[in-house]
Formats: structure tokens, C-alpha cells, sequence
């Protein structure tokens, strides 16, 4: 695995207003990533863990600091670049899957990649690959209101390396499901680690999750409290 940082942040600070208030969210943050780490971001309620994960996701920007993937400064390219950026070089898997409920879990696959150059036979190529790394194959054809909740997130994993991007970032990936289909869940993140060097980082309240992780990153208040290495 290689040690080179994908991400690299460098003193980052983040607020939002609240009325006529000023609420800080993240104050100081500076931490490294290697490619090919899989990291679990952990901390209580309100800690900052999910503003840090759309940071580096390129979907919010910080106040200040500077945060770059993959040597890319991140914080300073313009919007409509910062878009292109983030379909060729993040997936990205939410709790609650976020498929489109009137495509099948094939169409929802392929979505991202109807922005790409693929042909259409390309496409339907790659999505079948994907589909069938995660083992949904056979339930291709069905829209996401006929699949479990672990099936669906199986199909938002599969849409979120269909791309092939450089980064996976995943917010609470197993906080809707239960045990087992967590276990399912984890164990295809850490193949997609393992087998395909994908980095990923994942934010997570559940200990259990954030075994799974190579890397603990734990923030509270919005300050890095520790990095330790699995």
C-alpha cells in the first residue's frame, strides 16, 4: 500500500452562522492520509465528523487552512470545476442509500456514469462488474423499494466505485441496518480496501464500524482529539 498523502489538511477551520451567530464547527485541523488507508472518523454528536467528511469531499468549503486531494487545493477551485472534480474522483454512500426510487438498481448504478464518455455499451459492462462485486447481480432489474435495506446500500456501494474514483467517503454507511447487513457492509468496504487500494473514509458513531478501519481519527468540539493507527 502506498504511504503518498491523498489528503493532506493543513490547519482548516469551519463555522456557520446560526441567526446572528457565528457557531464554530472545526478549529485548527491539520491531518494526513495516505492513499490507499481506510479511515473511520468518530466523535460524539455535533464533534464536526460530517462537515469534515464534505470538506474533503469537495461538497462544503472550509473558512480557512488549506486542504488538498490528491495535490489539488480543494478550497480553491471554482464551483462548476469543484463538480467535474468530485464525479471523477469521489463516491460517495450515505445511510440512507439516496437511490433514485424510479430507476432500477441497474439505472442507479449507471447514473454516474451517463456523465462520462463510456458508451452506452461500456457503461452497462462496468455496471454489471460492479453489481456483481457486491452481489446484486440477480436483483439488477429491481427498483430500491423491492430491495432490504442492506441490498440497497450493496447498490450504493456499487454506484459509489462505478467511477472508479480515487476517494470513497461513506457517513454512517451501517446506521441504518441492521447487524448483519452492517457486517456485509463492512466486510465489502474492506475488500474494496484490501483487494482494490481504494481509500476510503468513513464517519461513524458505532465502535464495531470503526473496527473495520485501519485508522481512528477521533474529534470532539470540533478539535482533533487523536489519530491512531490500527
Amino acid at each position: 500500500m502506498s504511504t503518498a498523502p491523498l489528503v493532506q489538511i493543513s490547519h482548516v477551520v469551519k463555522s456557520y452562522r446560526r441567526g446572528v451567530q457565528t457557531v464554530p464547527v472545526l478549529t485548527d485541523i491539520s491531518l494526513s492520509i495516505s492513499e490507499g488507508d481506510f479511515v473511520a472518523l468518530m466523535g460524539p454528536s455535533g464533534s464536526g465528523k460530517s462537515t469534515l467528511l464534505n470538506l474533503i469531499a469537495g461538497i462544503d468549503r472550509p473558512d480557512g487552512g488549506e486542504l488538498r486531494v490528491g495535490g489539488l487545493d480543494i478550497a480553491r477551485v471554482p464551483e462548476a470545476a469543484l463538480a467535474d472534480w468530485r464525479a471523477s474522483n469521489v463516491g460517495f454512500i450515505f445511510q440512507f442509500y439516496n437511490l433514485m426510487p424510479v430507476l432500477t438498481a441497474f439505472e442507479n448504478v449507471e447514473l454516474p456514469l451517463m456523465l462520462t464518455r463510456l458508451s452506452r455499451a461500456q457503461r452497462r459492462e462496468r455496471v454489471a462488474m460492479v453489481l456483481d462485486m457486491v452481489n446484486m447481480s440477480e436483483r439488477m432489474s429491481h427498483y430500491p423499494s423491492e430491495l432490504s435495506g442492506g441490498q440497497q446500500q450493496r447498490v450504493a456501494i456499487a454506484r459509489a466505485v462505478v467511477t472508479d474514483p480515487k476517494l470513497i467517503v461513506a457517513d454512517e454507511p451501517t446506521g441504518d441496518l441492521d447487524r448483519t447487513s452492517a457486517a456485509d457492509v463492512l466486510t465489502m468496504l474492506q475488500r474494496l480496501n484490501d483487494r482494490l487500494g481504494k481509500t476510503i473514509i468513513m464517519v461513524t458513531h458505532d465502535a464495531h464500524a470503526a473496527n473495520a478501519a485501519r485508522k481512528l481519527v477521533h474529534l470532539e468540539k470540533g478539535e482533533l482529539i487523536d489519530a491512531e493507527a490500527r
